[in-house]
């Protein structure tokens, strides 16, 4: 699908904030091994959120949609295949939390990948788990991760700057099994916040790690529902409209964001007042305005995930602003360094890749062209937001990478005023 953006009216308007994937996919998976049935209040999809349910489905829950949500039913070992096919279709978070749980499940399962999945770090988890009773093979030419055998309990071990997603998949699995374990971190911890998200929705089904100094104590504990469950607001696809309300109109309101949320991408409002932007906050609802803005340099090593719209948002502020921390981006669903650099710079910007981050030259408007989306969501929402920098139209190729987690995106960006054309 292509996506044309022109030159158009002021947005000032008010938003809903979408569910957010990372706190949906941590309790669905935790309502799906929990001791009974559990309401989500789940009010919109996305991609890589079907592909948790789906996997969910393979390994014996079920999920039936009721109100604005789903009705869960714990998977039960009778409802799983003697080998399970799970379609984790892109998502990384999908594949990291659910191998750790297939194994200690003892489920004989094989998850499908699809596009950069394959080649996306893997080797630390597969070695704990091969390491802990449990068979991996990962085919790259078939994209497919296959695991069987029974994971066990015992001392894990993994580094804290691969990902913490590896972490999030074994808090998940190891207080199924029947004896402690202790799962340990090496060096220092990157995005640190998104564990935090994840002992959070633990807690709601009553299980509590206990932290120490280098990691956790995993006591066996059973999940309990807590009957009801409410996914919250996504601060990482709040991010786009705040950015583009400090570059054109009069304000752009996001409403349905917890001000405590553990989410690390709820440090937006932080990068964004450090770049001058006004931000509001009344309760659940932030507005960015137009203000006197200027370069800064940003750390983005917990904030992987806001670099691209960040860096749109600074080609059209005058200056340097250098963005470091984010070599963890090339292996994503593009390598984002590269194609977040290829994207400003075909509007018209200057943005140069290092080694880890981009060094941005800003100017006060950037002119308009085409852009390739790169099969990335947080590229084609990156266009978006320099678009509103931009003289001229701008045409972004490859615009359905938004249905990875945020399917409407280009329907609430007409609803900000700006004329959006689609074509197939």
């Amino acid at each position: 699908m292509t996506v044309t953006i022109f030159p158009g009216v002021p947005l000032t308007v008010t938003l809903d904030a979408i569910p957010s994937k990372s706190a949906a996919h941590r309790l669905m998976i935790c309502a799906a091994l929990a001791d009974g049935p559990t309401i989500i209040t789940c009010p919109r999809r996305s991609q890589d959120i079907d592909a948790t349910l789906r996997c969910l489905t393979g390994l014996g829950a079920s999920f039936r949609p009721q109100g604005k949500g789903y009705l869960v039913t714990p998977a039960a070992q009778e409802n799983r295949a003697d080998h399970c096919l799970l379609d984790c279709g892109e998502s990384g978070s999908t594949l990291r939390f659910l191998l750790p749980v297939a194994g200690a499940l003892g489920a004989n399962a094989t998850f499908q990948l699809a596009g950069r999945l394959a080649q996306r770090p893997m080797a630390p988890l597969l070695e704990q788990l091969e390491a802990h009773g449990c068979q991996t093979y990962l085919d790259p030419e078939k994209k497919t991760l296959s695991i069987s055998g029974q994971l066990t309990p015992g001392a894990y071990r993994l580094p804290g700057d691969v990902s913490s997603q590896f972490f999030t998949g074994l808090l998940f699995a190891l207080p199924l099994l029947g004896e402690e374990s202790i799962l340990e971190i090496e060096g220092e911890l990157e995005s640190a916040s998104y564990l935090q998200l994840t002992i959070q929705a633990l807690a709601a089904f009553g299980v509590t790690p206990e932290r120490m100094e280098t990691g956790w104590i995993v006591r066996p504990q059973a999940y309990r529902t807590p009957g009801r469950a409410i996914v919250e607001g996504d601060w990482s696809n709040a991010a786009p409209w705040l950015c583009m309300g400090a570059i054109d109109g009069d304000s752009v309101t996001v409403k349905g964001l917890a001000p405590d949320s553990q989410q690390g991408d709820r440090a937006v409002c932080r990068v964004l007042g450090e770049m001058g932007v006004p931000i509001h906050h009344t309760a659940d609802r932030y507005t960015s305005h137009p203000g006197r803005l200027h370069p800064t340099t940003i750390d983005a090593r917990d904030i992987p995930d806001l670099v691209p719209v960040l860096a749109a948002l600074a080609a059209s502020i005058p200056g340097t602003t250098i963005i470091t921390g984010a070599a963890r981006l090339r292996l994503k669903e593009s390598d984002r360094l590269v194609t977040t650099a290829a994207t400003l710079n075909a509007l018209g910007g200057q943005v140069a890749v290092t080694d880890d981050g981009l060094i941005i030259q800003g100017k006060a408007h950037l002119l308009g062209g085409t852009v390739d989306a790169a099969g990335d969501h947080r590229i084609a929402m990156a266009a978006a937001v320099a678009a509103c920098a931009c003289s001229e139209p701008v045409v972004i190729t490859g615009a359905q990478a938004v249905e990875k987690s945020y399917p409407t995106f280009w329907h609430d960006l007409r609803a900000l005023g700006k004329p959006v054309e689609e074509a197939p």
